[in-house]
């Protein structure tokens, strides 16, 4: 993402608007929520998990798929995939010796459909 730097207007004068303060701070979740979001969040600021999350995104697949589509180890593979499953992101479903990852609901597939969004728009 390319760096730019903006201007920020601010106010020419400090009055405080209490009904617009009362209103939002009224509908505001409560702090754990907005940490666990944040959290949330955070799990999307790692490349090779988006680049997992994207393949799940278009279908379901084992750790070895993922490995060689991403051109990385098993291992790495692995350790992303905890921490996507830690995040409540992805689920699995073993069937024989073969472990196959999906994305958890529809929340997620949204969630990922509307960054890619938001980031094209220009």
């Amino acid at each position: 993402m390319t760096e730019k730097l903006t201007f920020i207007e601010k106010c020419e004068s400090n009055t405080i608007h209490e009904d617009i303060i009362n209103q939002v701070n009224d509908k505001m979740p409560q702090q754990e929520s907005l940490s666990d979001l944040a959290e949330l969040f955070k799990v999307f600021g790692d490349l090779t998990r988006i680049r997992i999350l994207w393949a799940l995104h278009e279908a379901e697949m084992c750790v070895c798929d993922i490995a060689v589509l991403l051109n990385m180890t098993q291992s790495a593979i692995s350790h992303q995939l905890r921490v996507l499953k830690q995040a409540n992101l992805v689920k699995n479903r073993k069937e024989g010796k073969v472990v196959y990852y999906s994305l958890v609901d529809d929340h997620v597939r949204e969630i990922f459909d509307q960054g890619l969004i938001h980031t094209s728009e220009k």
